[in-house]
């Protein structure tokens, strides 16, 4: 398979990719010759690495936004939903597991994201149409995680890189928290610190990665990360966390991190490919020969080049979503270029705003099932049909 004629997201530069087995056999700004392969074109499009989400709690996301006001940290925050929204959550906790996981993957891959960490209980996913990452030693928080000094420093774990919300508060306790993991890490294991809003530059030493959820931040605590004095010290990724305290769209979260300016443009892109995909050492996060075919390719806004044309994509614009090779979303403008390579599969025809797109999945029967249990979830698409091409 050949994409041809895509400029690249970050520098604007038009290439032709080669795809074989799954992963990126070529990448070039030459005419790549092969009569024997499939060939798709695009024009006035961008390409970029499928996005990493490197926290979400997949079987959170089909809950409203829970609070009301501005909380000193997490544990008062979840003390206080527990007793203000308990309707609410009894809810959503009667969709079975399955079905609120399902739609976690789906929002995910509706916005191109191709790599979603999940955070908690390990997920028995079968077929998944992305790659949901769970090589890692998951702790909730030492507020909320039973005997987590223990687990810590489990030996048997001790090669498992450590993720664990931490700092996600603006008082001391915070604070405080931060540096009692930091105490009790007496294994000296990789940590990846999950919000780390009351995190200072000395703290952030010790850390491997952090994960910079400003949208989540912003909801329960009006503030967010020193990020631009972390970033000095250890490496910045990109997470949505779930809608418990977040809107549904990464790209939403993108636009609210890039007007913070914390970031350079450059190292906001970075923070969703390459940084991640270091941190969780999976072979995606760039466009170059040997890694997976993760890829996203976009509809380019009228007027915007580079970077700045990545940072106003929406899910709508989304013209390709590939993961390993395969394709996984694709909107309707591009049905008669890929019919043919996609005979016999099954996919879904949804409406997004006023775009249409197949979507590899019975959408139908998800929302349906869904809807049995929660009737007024409103989803943000509206499915036609599902076929097979």
């Amino acid at each position: 398979m050949i994409l041809r004629g895509a400029k690249l997201a970050n520098s604007g530069q038009a290439v032709n990719i080669r795809i074989s087995h799954g992963k990126i056999d070529k990448i070039t700004p030459e005419t790549i010759t092969d009569a024997t392969a499939v060939q798709f074109h695009f024009d006035d499009a961008i390409v970029f690495p499928g996005l990493i989400n490197s926290h979400d709690h997949l079987d959170f996301n089909l809950f409203p936004q829970l609070g009301n006001r501005i909380y000193k940290n997490y544990t008062e925050w979840g003390t206080y939903i527990h007793q203000q929204f308990k309707q609410e959550i009894r809810d959503v906790l009667k969709v079975p597991p399955h079905l609120r996981i399902l739609w976690g993957v789906y929002k995910n891959l509706l916005c191109g994201v191709t790599t979603v960490v999940n955070h908690g209980k390990r997920l028995t996913i079968n077929n998944a149409p992305l790659t949901v990452y769970e090589d890692t030693h998951d702790l909730h928080s030492a507020a909320f995680e039973k005997a987590w000094k223990l687990k810590l420093n489990n030996p048997l774990k001790k090669n498992l890189p450590v993720v664990i919300h931490t700092g996600e508060g603006t008082d001391e306790a915070a604070s405080d928290e931060i540096d009692r993991l930091i105490y009790w890490n007496k294994l000296h294991r990789n940590l990846v610190g999950i919000h780390a809003v009351a995190m200072t530059a000395q703290q952030a030493v010790n850390f491997k990665g952090i994960v910079w959820c400003p949208q989540s931040n912003y909801f329960l605590l009006n503030k967010t990360a020193a990020i631009q004095l972390l970033k000095q010290h250890t490496s910045i990724i990109f997470g949505t966390d779930s809608t418990l305290t977040s809107n549904w769209n990464i790209w939403d979260h993108i636009a609210m991190a890039r007007k913070t300016g914390l970031l350079t443009d450059e190292e906001l892109y970075d923070s969703l490919n390459i940084n991640p995909a270091k941190i969780w050492e999976v072979n995606t996060g760039e466009l170059q020969s040997g890694k997976d075919a993760d890829i996203v390719i976009a509809r380019r806004k009228e007027g915007a080049v580079d970077l700045d044309a990545f940072y106003k994509v929406v899910p709508a614009d989304l013209l390709l979503v590939m993961h390993r090779g395969n394709i996984r979303l694709f909107d309707q403008e591009l049905l008669a270029q890929l019919t043919h390579h996609l005979k016999g599969r099954h996919f879904s025809l949804i409406k997004m705003n006023d775009a249409y797109k197949y979507i590899d999945e019975n959408m139908d029967d998800l929302v349906k099932q869904i809807k049995l249990y929660l009737p007024g979830f409103v989803f943000p698409i509206e499915v036609i049909g599902h076929q097979i091409l």
